[in-house]
């Protein structure tokens, strides 16, 4: 994707910019990181059920939901390499709501998110392994494991081992798409940008656009990027190479899963269960088709794919936890200098949250999910994304940012499909929350 800030460094910058560093593939990471966590089993299912209802005529809203994350994730990288600050420090600029905005979310999306994670990280264990032990206790386990996993290391060793599962989610999903024989004719076909001729077409088409990895993990992939060691303009290539990378990938597993559904269910007219338990299900399909070892194959990819969003927010949302608290205790102006040092990752709040994302939702995996707060979390879920894109349109459009890194054109274009996308999403997911139970 070409340089979307339509602004080159100009006379107006006061400060010299440091030099450009060439964008080289030997530097990618955190663009594998947040592909990794954003694309979780929810968005294998969403893509499945889109492929197994309509075969490969939404195969053009998948490849826009790419697109949209992309300006998403670069205009976050380019606050922090631009500004030299956190995004959370962009947001606390603009007024004390977002923090309590942030404050709420947090906590009440960590804790519901937590189980979520943890279910679905167990669900292909329980499969493999079938014998061992109940769902829940393969739950505790992987909870476990995430959080001693991302306690005891520092970025470096998580981009390695994420980049590991990466690679296995690879291997699964182009396997499975190259096992069922696409046809590519059709294929092609779904290129072109039409809708189904069925009751809320539009409404499905945008809910995948917006599903394909999009979580609080884009606001993260900044300070990823500092962790990486990346904190001034000099980076600014290599991340917008290392963006392009995370959703080219993002968009291989979504349309790999889409060739699936197309081919192995819709051309069976096969129905399967939204949620992860449809990849449960898949798995059965697989092994009915092809085999036992494909099938086993499968799970292996599906427990990669939900083991790596657990991680992936384990770590990456921790470090935004520890950023709040650094603004909250009146640090001053919160530098991506810090993130780079593993100051983050070592302190109080880090681990605090990575405690609240683990110990508490344990409670829910025994005793079911509070209404309520199911709810909630579903509300402030689907705020979250239009909040950050519009966030980021402020933020990159005004003195904030240095002029030769503003938004432009393009950039706000992309922005705005993406904020009007995800607030027509977010309208749609409260009315449809069941209010009159909740009160």
């Amino acid at each position: 994707m070409a340089d979307t800030t339509g602004n080159p460094t100009d006379a107006h910058v006061t400060t010299p910019e440091p030099p450009l560093r060439k964008a080289s593939w030997r530097h990618i990471g955190p663009g594998i990181v947040v592909a990794a966590t954003g694309v979780g089993a929810g968005d294998l299912v969403a893509t499945l059920i889109a492929g197994s209802n309509f075969g490969y005529t939404l195969l053009w809203a998948a490849v826009v939901g790419c697109l949209v994350k992309i300006s998403l994730a670069e205009a976050a990288g380019r606050w922090h390499l631009a500004t030299g600050r956190t995004l959370f420090d962009g947001w606390a600029s603009l007024g004390r709501w977002t923090t309590w905005f942030f404050a709420v979310y947090v906590v009440i999306w960590g804790f519901v998110y937590g189980a979520a994670a943890m279910s679905s990280s167990a669900l292909p264990l329980q499969a493999l392994f079938p014998d061992v032990m109940d769902l829940k206790w393969w739950g505790v386990a992987c909870g476990l494991v995430g959080l001693v996993f991302v306690w005891f290391n520092k970025y470096a060793v998580f981009e390695k081992v994420m980049t590991v599962l990466v690679g296995v989610m690879f291997l699964v999903t182009v396997y499975l798409a190259i096992r069922v024989t696409p046809h590519l004719g059709d294929a092609l076909a779904g290129l072109l940008p039409v809708l189904p001729d069925e009751k809320d077409s539009v409404l499905n088409t945008l809910g995948l656009i917006g599903g394909v990895g999009g979580t609080i993990t884009l606001a993260a992939y900044g300070y990823w990027v500092n962790a990486k060691g990346w904190t001034d303009t000099g980076w600014m290539k290599v991340m917008r190479l290392d963006n392009r990378v995370a959703y080219i990938t993002t968009g291989i597993f979504v349309v790999a899963m889409l060739f699936v559904g197309a081919e192995l269910l819709h051309s069976a007219n096969i129905a399967i269960a939204s949620g992860d338990k449809g990849l449960v299900q898949l798995s059965d399909i697989l092994e009915d088709e092809y085999g036992t070892a494909t099938a086993k194959f499968f799970l292996i990819g599906f427990f990669a794919t939900s083991f790596t969003s657990l991680i992936g927010v384990w770590h990456g949302v921790s470090l935004m936890f520890a950023d709040f608290v650094a603004r909250y205790r009146g640090r001053g102006e919160l530098k991506g200098e810090e993130v780079a040092t593993g100051e983050r990752e070592r302190s109080w709040p880090f681990r605090a949250y990575l405690l609240w994302l683990t110990f508490p939702p344990i409670v829910l995996l025994f005793q079911g999910q509070p209404f309520r707060l199911v709810i909630l979390y579903g509300v402030l879920g689907a705020a979250f994304m239009p909040f950050l894109a519009l966030t980021l349109v402020w933020l990159l459009n005004s003195s904030r940012t240095p002029r030769a890194w503003r938004n432009g054109l393009l950039s706000n274009a992309m922005l705005a499909v993406a904020g009007l996308l995800f607030l027509v999403l977010c309208v749609k997911q409260i009315w449809d929350q069941p209010w009159s139970e909740f009160f």
